[in-house]
This record gives structure tokens, sequence and C-alpha cells, in this order.
């Protein structure tokens, strides 16, 4: 992997550094060799701050590192893309990412599927998702059946929160399923998108 950093007269190239576990874009900075070579070494990230002039490891001073999981180059060899593990907040105002979070929520679905395909593969007793699994595909479908029912009942009521708590019960039974029958939400996605699309 060789950036290059010679398209820009200061030598820095744009670095967007993105959660490793949810995709959420956290925060944009910038590199110059040294910093790259340092954030390679060390498995935490470096920028190169345009305000202090000098290299800065994220998280010297507040201790919320961002520890480093992947690293990729755009087509053009001067776009960094980082996806890493934050440790705490990463933006100065305290938040998780220095971008609107309004959206946040949704992406923890796609980190409930990684902890239940390991729940699948790495199965312990204490694990209510182990069990569904051990159970077997006809059990895993009963709940969702049971599950969706018990939201068309909440609907009927005016109560929000239990209607909310047995919609999360059904999306999380339905996601085991999918899990079970070898298939991802974004496969999912994808057949709407398609239907979306077709006039």
């Amino acid at each position: 992997m060789e950036p290059d950093f010679t398209k820009s007269s200061d030598g820095l190239i744009p670095v967007i550094i993105q959660d490793s576990k949810t995709q959420i874009v956290l925060m944009l900075g910038y590199m110059n060799a040294e910093a790259f070579q340092k954030t390679q070494n060390e498995k935490r990230v470096t920028f190169f701050s345009r305000s202090k002039k000098r290299l800065w490891t994220k998280g010297e001073e507040s201790g919320n590192f961002l520890e480093v999981k992947e690293l990729m180059l755009d087509c053009d060899n001067d776009t960094i893309l980082i996806k890493a593990e934050p440790f705490g907040p990463v933006c100065h105002m305290g938040t998780d990412t220095c971008f609107d979070e309004k959206n946040r929520s949704l992406y923890f679905l796609s980190e409930l599927e990684t902890i239940i395909a390991d729940r699948k593969a790495n199965p312990t007793e204490k694990s209510y998702v182990s069990s569904l699994f051990a159970k077997g595909i006809n059990k895993i479908a009963q709940k969702v059946g049971e599950e969706a029912v018990e939201v068309v009942i909440e609907a009927k009521d005016n109560n929000i929160e239990l209607f909310k708590g047995e919609a999360a019960d059904l999306i999380f039974h339905y996601l085991v399923l999918l899990s079970a029958k070898g298939l991802s939400l974004r496969e999912i996605a994808s057949v709407l998108e398609l239907r979306h699309s077709k006039p």
C-alpha cells in the first residue's frame, strides 16, 4: 500500500475514519507520509494536524484512541479509508462521530447481526441466541411467528412503549431466523431495493 502524497503541495491526503463494527463514518483527518507510517507501525491512528503543524495521535490527550483494524486506498491512491475501533467519543464535542448521528441506531442492526453470527459459530450455555440455534429452524421460525402475533396485539392498543418493545423482539428474532437460513439483512434489503426500482 503506497499512498501518493505528491498530489498536494503540502504533502497531505485526506483520511476517512470509519467504525469497524457499525460502519459509521466517524471523522475526517489528514496524513502526511510520516503520520501514515506511524499509524501503520503502531496500529493507532495518527494524523498531521494542520492547526498544530505536527503529528497528532488521536487520543493522545483524551485517551480516546482509534485502533486500526483495516487500511484501504481509493482508486487514485490519494485518499485513505481506515476502519478502526474507537475507544471513547471521537468528536471533540463529546459525540461518537463528528457527523450527524440520527441514523446511528439503524447501523446497530448490522452490529447485532455480527453478534448473532458469533453466537451461532461459538455457542455458549448462557446465550439465549445459542439456545435458539440449538433448537433448530422450526423453533426459531415459531418464535418469529409468536413475536409477530404479539406485535399485532400491541398495535391495537395505545401503549406505544409496549408496541416498540414487541417490535424490537420481532426484529431480533427475525435476524436470528435470517442467520439460521444463511442470509443477511442486506440481502433482504436488496430484494426490496430491486422491487422499488421496477416500474
